[in-house]
């Protein structure tokens, strides 16, 4: 997995299967002192991002072993909806991007109300029954390797990728990657908001994309890959936190905010209906939104703010003082995103698009 090697060698790693998903990965952070207690986390998080605030979390609880374990966001959400329909519990704390199923998890009851002084710091449309939190302000980018795309070249709407896609069709084709939205959960959430801005525009782009022959991957760090290595020429709905942190790395990324419209994601965590130890739980989702844990966050993990604030160096209008923000609100609305009917057909035209009539 991912972030490994920014980890010592005091970290343990531990594989293990779970039913119906491939095997997991769980690290563990030791405690600094006699250990008291064991926080366990699952999340849909690039652990690179995480361990930054783990370890600080830790000199707040030095007592407390953390242990965290690895998912893609379908699986997650999969392995907690069996577990908790089973009468169970998958660990003390939820994280994911994919912030519908966390909704969806509330929704069937699994999940439990959460109090703390922090938590008031969650933007109102990033907050809901207090009980699925949005911790992170990710603005949804293309991306593009600065070596081989010159500076014509560089999409500034979605109008305009569909348009270079068109225009430059040899040049672009199986060059371009973005989600496979069957199996991304963030992918799918992304791709169901982006057809809810503009249906022209959506439908444009996705004919183009099909046409260009788009790469599909299961995760952003896997298309990440493939454009700073030049084998992908444009990365398409990419997470803006993650692809900072391959320019911070010296990648040749570049990072444009779509000036017609810019999803907001908000990273979601939860706390399980029946958590082994909810107390812990609430304090380090209290920790997530405090002053502090968000001063670590933008400055190691996430780079951008809960208040829109962005790093330098990216492309596109300011996303706050623009007006080109559209939150992906964390309420009953994304309930409709996990309607299975609804998915089902959004997947087919989906698919019918980009897989079936590429040539």
């Amino acid at each position: 997995m991912k972030g490994f090697a920014l980890l010592g060698c005091w970290l343990g790693l531990v594989l293990f299967p779970t039913p119906a998903v491939q095997a997991q990965t769980m690290t563990r952070f030791p405690a600094l002192t006699t250990q008291v207690d064991t926080l366990s986390i699952h999340a849909a998080t690039d652990l690179y991002a995480l361990e930054p605030l783990i370890r600080d979390f830790q000199q707040l609880s030095p007592g407390t072993l953390v242990e965290i374990v690895e998912y893609v966001t379908n699986d997650l959400f999969s392995t907690a909806a069996r577990i908790c329909a089973d009468g169970g519990s998958l660990g003390d704390v939820l994280l994911s991007s994919s912030v519908d199923q966390l909704v969806k998890l509330a929704n069937d009851g699994c999940a439990q109300r959460i109090e703390g002084a922090d938590l008031a710091r969650a933007p109102r449309w990033a907050n809901w029954r207090d009980e699925v939190f949005g911790f992170t302000f990710e603005p949804i980018v293309m991306v593009y390797n600065r070596d081989n795309v010159s500076a014509a070249d560089v999409p500034r709407t979605h109008l305009e990728l569909a348009e270079l896609l068109r225009r430059d069709a040899d040049r672009y084709r199986g060059r371009v990657g973005t989600y496979d939205v069957r199996l991304s959960g963030i992918g799918y959430l992304l791709a169901f908001n982006d057809a809810r801005q503009t249906t022209t525009t959506y439908g444009r782009l996705l004919e183009s994309l099909g046409r260009a022959q788009v790469v599909v991957r299961c995760c952003t760090s896997q298309i990440l890959d493939e454009v700073a290595a030049g084998r992908l020429l444009i990365g398409y709905n990419m997470l803006g936190s993650y692809a900072y942190e391959r320019v911070r790395r010296g990648q040749p990324i570049g990072i444009v905010m779509p000036a017609d419209y810019t999803l907001v994601l908000s990273r979601g965590a939860m706390v399980p209906v029946r958590a082994p130890n909810p107390n812990l739980a609430t304090r380090f989702v209290n920790y997530l939104l405090s002053e502090r844990g968000q001063s670590v966050g933008k400055s190691q993990s996430f780079f951008f703010g809960l208040d829109g604030s962005t790093p330098p160096g990216i492309e596109g209008p300011d996303v706050v003082t623009s007006g080109i923000a559209r939150p992906i609100t964390v309420d009953p609305t994304l309930l409709a995103v996990q309607d299975a009917a609804r998915r089902k057909r959004f997947l087919e035209d989906w698919s019918q698009s980009m897989i079936q009539n590429a040539p």
